[in-house]
């Protein structure tokens, strides 16, 4: 088997060594990274239609409070109140959950800054951990950037587009983490 020459099998991400790989084992690496792509695939529709249900579960619970949701459904959107501080990626998560627009970083330590203020005491750097998991929540399927009219970047909660944002009310601002 020569070593040394390597190259892309097709574009799929696999590599091959030239002269002596079995042929059976790239088939298999490549069913094996077609499945992944797909799982990935779904993964990301499913953390969409996620963020679509908590973003409606969490706008009823604005405009007609907590009180209308079970204790299951609360805990499920993050909002059951146990007694201790959120947790940070929590914070960010309800801010963007709940603003039904794209948020800057700084808008989003701001949001945190007036419903949680501890929460970011805790931190030597707010706007640098808010960006670090804002790009996780990107990671994860939850948010999405977008740049703004200014150049800059934001980041929203993602939900399906076929959705209407529920709209907002006087109740936005008693939202408890």
């Amino acid at each position: 088997m020569d070593v040394g020459k390597t190259g892309t099998n097709g574009g799929s991400g696999l590599r091959s060594v030239s002269g002596g790989t079995d042929p059976h084992v790239q088939e298999v690496l490549k069913s094996a990274h077609d499945e992944l792509r797909s799982l990935l695939k779904q993964r990301a529709e499913i953390m969409k239609r996620i963020g679509t249900v908590k973003q409606t579960i969490v706008g009823l619970a604005n405009m007609f409070g907590d009180e209308v949701l079970t204790e299951e459904l609360l805990e499920l959107v993050d909002r059951k109140s146990n007694g201790r501080q959120p947790g940070f990626t929590k914070a960010c998560r309800m801010v963007l959950m709940e603003a039904g627009r794209p948020l800057g970083a700084r808008e989003v330590c701001e949001h945190i800054q007036e419903k949680v203020p501890p929460v970011l005491l805790r931190h030597k750097d707010p706007l640098a951990s808010v960006t670090t998991v804002l790009n996780r929540l990107v990671d994860y399927g939850e948010a999405r950037t977008v740049v703004k009219e200014n150049g800059r970047r934001a980041w929203q909660w993602v939900s399906e587009p076929s959705n209407a944002p529920v709209p907002q009310t006087q109740h936005e601002n008693r939202a408890s983490f």
